[in-house]
């Protein structure tokens, strides 16, 4: 049953001369009772014997000495009492028997609360110490300026505020509850060991104090620790770690093999600014997790930047600056997800095989400002016959990586630098991407003895990728960098949802088996194994090589997609457009549909156009190319072939078949010149000659009431036409012109609506078949 004073006692005064003692109680109506110590056996605390609430009750004992103050609960004081020769007082409490010599005693007060803060405070070589819970189980001792606390109170939350400097001290604590450790301005240099160590499991609160300057230094080299504990960092604790306050702290960890801030817990930061200077390994090490919700982080270190072990980064608000230049050396890691929802983090990474963001699972970007700089490189490190490659990466993730919002700038420089990589899949929802990269790649012999090549990519996933939202530029300037790499599927946009994808690539191939018929590694612009579908986006592509090539199928449904430079547009064994505008500049092929082999045999391959409008203009290939069959049933097509064989407008190994839709196609007097087969169900007609018609001379078609049916200004020289619309039928006369004039509105060289008139009549013909030839 707890204890309760009945406080008609106020302050009690010891006297303290060398003669017989008396004791002085004061009482609360300023009257006071002298006894004579010889008198008294003992002093006991009862509970008040009534029902009603005790009046100014207080509940600690505070004994104020020459060496400081201590205090007792009241609840816990079972009896005071003195040694026979009245020198010694003795305080039974339930836990423990304390005694203090009287000579030491100045008063004794009681108060309502119990006072647990504990003050130490440094001054080089010695420490001077205020602990009021001596008699509780605080124990503060102090060898020099090294302090080693050892709490067995029953108490939580005591604060231990430490102040002062020292340049050989320490500062180390053991708990059995958690505890706060307040700084208000200290400086410590351990030059063996930690400047804090805390042997505590239990949750530490570290309170900045605002205004205040702490700084904490390690030694070279640690002195061994009893019992093997462990010590491993400049601050270390074994207990969770909590910041709070808008002080700072500085850490400068120069210990061998040792961290700056480690805790074997986690690491909450809520405010303050922190700084790391030159860990040794890492700065920040939280061996089960790293949270943070404000505040300031800078670190420079050899090792990671953040570690947060076994379990989960999150960043929810703050300031974090990390820079690190070791090879193999990550700015933030950890074996979990890695979560940012909002702040400003800048990693600056300079190490060979060094990540930027680097989890063993999913990586999340849901709001913030994220900026990368990497310009380490590719290690080629020995794995069966030959090497497989480690590279330097923005952001890494075992699973997924997941962008939702935020904003994130990414710059790769080092050799085969890489973006954004993932085992898993990339999923871009929303939010603002920037990743520009420079770094050449290179040919390397494989693990299976087999020639490769190491390559640097904006975008790499060995999973799948959806671009369903967001701004998304990427650069690539190095040899063989691609700006979107994916093993699995590319899916860009929604009904709903319409992403922004701008890629720049203009690296030159690398050399993987050299000669006419050898393996290069080309800087494509978007490189798919499995398939691509386009449901909506504004895509913008400039690219060294292809600008958008899958291994197995590309759909594009709806969206705007400009390619403005490309050996060849769109390549992919099964083409199917089914709506969209697009349009394509290329120095090969335009739509290419191709298994790849480049045989003059129909090798399965479909490229079918159901709908959207379709521009293509190839200087040097063929705008229309497919290895098996093309069906042009519906939408629009205009393509600007180039101006000399062996290439032409169109280029089928299989059947060419329209169903529907308009089309026109300029071309050359090639041999391999062809228009649509017979068995098309809309007419259509192949216009040949065999002199040259200048570009940008108007190609017009009217009928002979003066109805105009085409009117096409080819981009380059030509010597044919093929030409299909719904329009088009038997019975009717047409007639040819060439040259002249148009008051039309032209887009890609076609117009529409206006007048034509000035031209040179060429050709009168009319169609008895589906698909027939005009010469003119």
């Amino acid at each position: 049953m707890t204890k309760t004073l009945l406080f008609t006692l106020w302050v009690v005064f010891l006297s303290t001369q060398a003669f017989t003692q008396e004791v002085n109680i004061i009482k609360n109506d300023g009257g006071n009772v002298l006894f004579n110590l010889s008198e008294i056996d003992s002093i006991t605390f009862s509970l008040q014997d009534t029902l009603a609430p005790p009046v100014n009750a207080r509940d600690k004992l505070q004994i104020h000495t020459q060496s400081g103050t201590f205090q007792l609960p009241v609840s816990e004081i079972d009896s005071v009492y003195f040694n026979p020769e009245g020198t010694v007082a003795f305080f039974q409490t339930t836990a423990s028997l304390n005694q203090i010599a009287l000579a030491e005693i100045d008063s004794i007060t009681f108060g309502s609360n119990l006072d647990s803060t504990v003050y130490i405070s440094y001054d080089e070589t010695t420490v001077s110490v205020t602990n009021p819970l001596a008699f509780l189980g605080v124990s503060v001792e102090a060898s020099g300026a090294d302090v080693t606390v050892t709490s067995t109170a029953a108490i939580s939350d005591i604060t231990y505020v430490l102040s002062g400097v020292t340049a050989d001290g320490m500062f180390k604590i053991y708990s059995e509850k958690r505890l706060q450790l307040r700084l208000e301005g200290i400086q410590i240099t351990n030059p063996d060991g930690p400047a804090i160590n805390i042997q505590s499991s239990k949750k530490i609160t570290v309170q900045l104090a605002d205004g205040s300057d702490n700084i904490f230094s390690d030694g070279t080299t640690y002195a061994p620790p009893p019992n093997n504990e462990d010590q491993s960092a400049a601050f270390f604790s074994e207990g969770q770690l909590i910041f709070e306050g808008s002080g700072s702290l500085a850490i400068n960890g120069v210990g061998e093999n040792e961290h700056g801030l480690r805790s074997d817990d986690y690491i909450r930061i809520n405010q303050g600014n922190i700084t790391i200077h030159s860990a040794v390994k890492d700065g920040i090490h939280a061996k089960d997790g790293f949270f943070m919700n404000g505040g300031s982080v800078a670190v420079t270190a050899q090792g990671d930047g953040i570690d947060g072990g076994g379990s989960v980064i999150e960043i929810a608000d703050g300031s974090i600056i990390i820079q690190n230049s070791t090879g193999g050396s990550d700015a933030m890691k950890c074996d979990s997800t890695i979560l940012i929802t909002g702040g400003s983090i800048q990693l600056t990474v300079g190490g060979d095989q060094s990540k930027g963001l680097n989890s063993r699972q999913d990586i999340r970007v849901a709001g913030g400002t994220l900026g990368i700089n990497t310009t380490g490189s590719v290690v080629l490190e020995p794995s069966g016959s030959g090497f497989a490659p480690s590279y330097c990466t923005a952001i890494k993730a075992g699973a997924q990586v997941e962008i939702e919002s935020g904003s994130i700038t990414i710059q790769t420089s080092g050799g085969a630098g890489r973006g954004i990589s993932c085992d898993g899949d990339i999923l871009i929802r929303s939010g603002m991407l920037t990743v520009t990269s420079s770094g050449d790649g290179n040919a390397y012999t494989n693990e299976l003895g087999q020639p490769d090549a190491c390559l640097g990519h904006c975008l790499n996933s060995n999973g799948n990728m959806d671009l369903t939202g967001g701004d998304i530029t990427l650069n690539h300037s190095g040899d063989g960098g691609k700006g979107i790499s994916s093993d699995g599927d590319l899916n860009i946009g929604t009904a709903a949802t319409v992403p922004v994808v701008h890629i720049t690539t203009t690296g030159q191939p690398v050399t993987i088996v050299p000669g006419p018929n050898g393996e290069y590694a080309e800087a494509k612009a978007i490189s798919v194994d499995s398939a691509i579908t386009v449901d909506n986006g504004n895509i913008t592509i400039a690219s060294a090589d292809d600008g958008m090539k899958s291994k197995q199928s590309i759909t594009i449904n709806a969206g705007i997609i400009n390619i403005t430079n490309s050996v060849e547009g769109i390549e992919s064994p099964n083409i199917f457009i089914n709506g969209g505008e697009i349009g394509v500049k290329s120095s090969d092929d335009g739509l290419n549909a191709t298994y790849g082999d480049d045989s003059h045999f129909n090798d399965g391959s479909i490229l079918t156009i159901n709908g959207g409008y379709v521009y293509v203009s190839a200087t040097g290939g063929d705008p229309i190319d497919s290895n098996g069959n093309f069906y042009m049933n519906g939408g629009i097509l205009v393509a600007h072939g180039p101006q000399s064989s062996p290439e032409v407008g169109v280029d089928v190994n299989g059947d060419f078949i329209v169903t529907g839709g308009f089309m026109v196609v300029s071309g050359t007097n090639s041999n391999m010149t062809q228009g649509p087969i017979l068995s098309s169900t809309q007419r259509s007609v192949l216009l040949r000659t065999s002199t040259s018609i200048s570009p940008g001379i108007l190609f017009h078609i009217e009928d002979t009431n003066g109805n105009s049916f085409l009117t096409f200004a080819p981009e380059r020289r030509y010597y044919s036409m093929i030409f299909s619309a719904p329009e088009l039928s038997a019975g009717i006369s047409y007639r040819l012109y060439t040259g002249g004039s148009s008051t039309g509105t032209v887009l890609n060289g076609l117009y529409s609506g206006g007048s034509y008139s000035g031209g040179t009549l060429r050709s009168t013909f009319s169609l008895t078949n589906m698909a027939q030839t005009v010469w003119f």
